[in-house]
């Protein structure tokens, strides 16, 4: 039976444990799954949630510099090394960071084959030693999984010769995130993310202040926590919106499916910036999977993952955004077309299943190369 010993902070949000358990069902995997007690970034601190953990182990380790993207470290990762002995080790960190390192490095020591994971999807050069450090570990590691082919291309262009599987980090329970029997009484638009001037959530508010303006009767629910959360409140007041916004901060990951289900739609209204673009889009697929229609922005990989089956717009276009908004509150058919295609859309290619048997066929791949 191989051993796996993954290494992934993002497992500490329960909902994502799903994945685990499905890889977890097949006999022929031993796996341990490291996470931090929380994981702490600029936006806030996301506590472990200890909720999905049946046919694995997942053990908590201490944490150096947590909430730092490139510098935080794992003091205790040789110790589990050496006392798992894993046959290959998933390290769920992009190849330019100290932890992607360390745990490369810890692999080699106990003769393990490593992979990694990666979202990248801007072809960027780093400064020494963060460049010299990628360049090191694209040229020892024995695999890749990226989220996109976009990532893909970026992992490419910088020379790496490993083999690489597309594959999203993380997909979604069709059980847990489904439609709602009954939907809300008034129109619910729905933000979920980062509150960040990247993921866009004032120009939905704008988008918002004109269809209240033209008569539009709905509210709107912004979930999520950042930096940019007193500005959007003082921007939904000085629009007028302050009845009809509701701001919930950071939610349970187990409570999401309910607030998905509200939604008349979600609003994904993500904008480029030099040093980032939408590398997936989570929401849409748990969105879609709810039964919920999507609009998005076209930035970033979301178009590829929304495919036919919602509404896409221009970056930072205000009025294509209101009109999509609009028509779906004028368009009840549109409305059902929508929530019929995504949730098929979620089902054929971004389950937790699909996402497991995809990351297990990889690692099968790569152990049969050893």
């Amino acid at each position: 039976m191989p051993r796996v010993l993954m290494i992934c902070k993002a497992c500490v949000v329960g909902t994502y444990q799903r994945k685990l358990e499905a890889m977890a069902q097949q006999p022929e995997l031993d796996l341990t799954v490291l996470v931090p007690s929380a994981w702490r970034d600029p936006s806030g601190a996301q506590p472990l949630e200890r909720v999905y953990t049946r046919g694995y182990r997942l053990e908590v380790v201490p944490m150096r510099l947590n909430g730092n993207f490139h510098l935080h470290w794992y003091p205790t990762l040789g110790r589990f090394m050496r006392a798992v002995r894993p046959h290959l080790v998933h390290i769920d960190e992009e190849p330019y960071n100290v932890a992607a390192w360390q745990a490369l490095w810890q692999a080699k020591r106990v003769g393990a084959k490593a992979l990694f994971f990666s979202w990248q999807n801007i072809l960027r050069r780093y400064p020494p030693p963060f460049s010299l450090g990628e360049a090191w570990l694209l040229r020892r590691a024995d695999g890749a999984i990226v989220g996109t082919q976009g990532a893909a291309e970026v992992l490419r262009a910088k020379g790496c010769r490993l083999p690489i599987a597309v594959i999203p980090q993380f997909g979604v329970d069709p059980e847990l995130f489904k439609p709602a029997e009954k939907q809300a009484e008034r129109p619910l638009f729905g933000f979920f993310g980062r509150l960040v001037p990247e993921k866009g959530a004032d120009l939905l508010l704008r988008a918002a202040a004109r269809l209240m303006e033209a008569g539009y009767v709905f509210e709107v629910r912004i979930v999520g926590q950042g930096a940019e959360r007193a500005k959007l409140e003082a921007l939904a007041q000085s629009l007028g919106l302050g009845e009809r916004v509701a701001f919930l901060g950071q939610v349970p990951s187990t409570h999401m499916p309910r607030l998905y289900a509200d939604l008349t739609a979600l609003v994904v209204p993500s904008r480029t910036l030099p040093n980032w673009k939408e590398q997936f889009g989570r929401v849409i697929v748990e969105a879609m999977a709810c039964g919920v229609p999507v609009i998005g922005a076209r930035s970033g990989a979301i178009p590829d993952v929304l495919g036919e089956s919602g509404l896409l717009f221009p970056e930072d276009d205000l009025e294509a955004l209101t009109a999509h908004m609009a028509r779906l509150l004028s368009d009840a058919e549109l409305r059902a077309a929508l929530a019929h295609s995504g949730r098929a859309r979620a089902l054929a290619h971004f389950t937790h299943a699909q996402v497991a048997a995809q990351t297990l066929a990889f690692y099968q791949r790569l152990l049969g190369e050893a």
